[in-house]
C-alpha cells in the first residue's frame, strides 16, 4: 500500500527508550507529528539527525508537533543512545520492523555492494486528526530538522 497526503496514517504502539508505549493515538486531536525512521542508534548519520532535532526541538513544540523517531533497535540501545546524545523526544523500538512495513519504509538497501533488507531512512509529517499531511523528500541528515519544520510551517500557513 502507498501512503498518500489525506490518508489516515497507519496507527502504530511501540515501547520508547524508557520502556513506556506511545501510539500514535495519544497525539491525535492534541498534536502534529513528526515521525521519522532511523536505520541504527549510534551511527555517524543517524547521531547527527537526532541531534538536529534535539537542538531544535523548541521549535517543533512551538508549532504544537511532537517529534517521534523509530528504528529497528531494541529498547536498551535506543535507551544509551538517548542518554549519550541527550535526546528529548521519543524514541520508539520496532524490532520486527512491522511498523515499518506499514509505512512502506522497510526494503532492499544496497551498502558496499551488498543487498539486504533494512530500514530506508524516511519522515511523515503527520496532521493533528492522524492524517498524512506528506512523506518528506529527500533530505541529509544534517538538514533534516530543517526540511521538516519548513514543510510544517509551509502547511500551517507561516511561510
Amino acid at each position: 500500500m502507498t501512503l498518500k497526503a489525506g490518508n489516515k496514517a497507519p496507527a502504530f504502539s511501540l515501547k520508547n527508550q524508557a520502556g513506556e508505549t506511545v501510539a500514535l493515538k495519544d497525539f491525535v486531536n492534541k498534536k502534529h507529528v513528526l515521525l521519522y525512521f532511523y536505520p541504527r542508534a549510534s551511527t555517524p548519520g543517524c547521531t547527527v539527525q537526532a541531534q538536529g532535532i534535539r537542538d531544535h526541538l523548541k521549535a517543533f513544540a512551538d508549532l504544537d508537533i511532537a517529534v517521534i523517531a523509530v528504528s529497528p533497535d531494541p529498547v536498551d540501545k535506543i535507551a544509551k543512545f538517548v542518554d549519550k546524545h541527550e535526546l528529548n523526544f521519543h524514541l520508539l523500538a520496532d524490532e520486527d520492523h512491522a511498523i515499518a512495513d506499514k509505512y512502506g519504509v522497510w526494503g532492499l538497501k544496497k551498502f558496499m555492494g551488498k543487498e539486504f533488507m533494512g530500514l530506508i531512512r524516511s519522515t511523515f509529517l503527520i496532521d493533528k486528526n492522524g492524517k498524512l499531511i506528506e512523506q518528506l523528500p529527500k533530505f541529509t541528515t544534517k538538514n533534516h530538522h530543517d526540511v521538516a519544520l519548513d514543510a510544517f510551517k509551509k502547511y500551517l500557513g507561516e511561510s
